[in-house]
């Protein structure tokens, strides 16, 4: 249902968001916590070191001795066999006793510095995680029961729009038999089938039903479909060349397709353009061209709410590709701006024969 997808994402949005940043706040925090481990480690290893120079009892620690100079005293220094620091020796102004911490010890040390501060990192991780899930859950519980209301408020339209919409076909009907040539009664009954047309989109964008599958002439359809569609657009040329096709699919899904496709073909054609309907039995494909005003970016226009223009609502073309998918029908879209668009409809996973 669009609604779980809606709160699939805003759970998502919400999760990264939140997870993220803190995640991010939180490798600060431990990174910093490591580099202050090290300078503690250093520090301790100093003050371990001076107590040594007094009575070089420390045996974790190397002596050695080095010619004076002009070196620096009391600083923790790293060299090639470890970290040291020089201290003097009473008496002697020639030679400096140097402690060494050996290098294999060293690293040992900040290994397991490393390892306490990730298993620590990894523990706080866990917990962020859990809270970022319930967090988000909890910001998305407004947005889902905002969606249900709205859900079941646009259902109730929906089903009340039945009645009214019986009422003025049973008075079409009545018309059409007191003025038989009349054009009025034709147009109402062609606003008629584009209101159903909405409706059933709607109801499929809102969940709609199990799709039910029959074999039927899909030229049939087609030429039904696209003889009451160009009723509303005269100023638009219609071509068919309909090859007889039996596929096995869902006929309401069928209808729906061709319905949104050639009202869009035809809506957004230019005065006195063409819309061309071809179903090819040897390439099992149904193609929809048009000469209108084409397609920026033909790649979007199959997701959800996204349109090009003021007009419509923009989920057309998203249940086109969510009711191509349902019934194993491919679909390519071919579009160049100003010049036209081409629909090329893959039959082949449900022609018969």
């Amino acid at each position: 249902m669009p609604s779980r997808s809606v709160e699939r994402e805003a759970f998502v949005k919400s999760f990264i968001l939140f997870f993220g940043s803190l995640s991010l706040l939180l490798s600060i925090l431990f990174y910093t916590i490591y580099k202050r481990e090290l300078v503690n480690l250093d520090s301790s290893l100093f003050a371990q070191m001076r107590i040594c120079s007094f009575d070089l009892k420390c045996p974790k620690f190397k002596i050695d001795f080095e010619e004076s100079g002009s070196k620096e005293l009391y600083t923790l220094k790293r060299g090639a066999d470890g970290v040291y620091s020089l201290f003097p020796i009473g008496g002697s102004s020639r030679y400096l006793l140097k402690i060494v911490y050996p290098s294999k010890s060293y690293r040992a040390d900040t290994a397991e510095i490393r390892k306490e501060v990730a298993a620590e990192f990894l523990l706080a991780e866990a917990i962020l995680l859990i809270l970022s899930i319930l967090f988000s859950l909890y910001s998305i519980n407004p947005l889902r029961q905002a969606l249900k209301l709205t859900r079941e408020f646009v259902r109730d339209i929906l089903h009340d729009f039945n009645t009214p919409l019986s009422i003025i076909r049973l008075n079409v009907k009545m018309l059409e038999k007191e003025c038989p040539k009349s054009s009025k009664s034709s147009r109402i009954e062609e606003a008629v089938d584009t209101l159903l047309r909405l409706q059933a989109n709607l109801r499929d964008y809102l969940g709609g039903h199990e799709l039910q599958s029959e074999v039927f002439r899909l030229d049939t359809l087609v030429a039904k479909r696209v003889s009451l569609i160009q009723k509303g657009y005269p100023d638009i040329e219609f071509i068919t060349n309909l090859d007889p096709i039996e596929v096995k699919s869902s006929k309401d899904a069928l209808n729906r397709i061709v319905d949104n496709v050639v009202t869009n073909a035809a809506k957004y054609n230019k005065k006195g353009g063409r819309v061309s309907v071809v179903l090819d039995a040897v390439a099992k494909r149904l193609m929809i061209e048009d000469t209108g005003i084409g397609i920026k970016n033909p790649e979007k226009i199959f997701e959800r709410f996204y349109k090009e223009h003021d007009r419509g609502m923009g989920i057309g073309l998203h249940i086109v590709k969510k009711l191509c998918d349902q019934t194993s029908i491919d679909v390519e879209v071919e579009s160049e701006k100003y010049k036209g668009s081409r629909f090329i409809f893959d039959l082949g996973k449900v022609t018969v024969g």
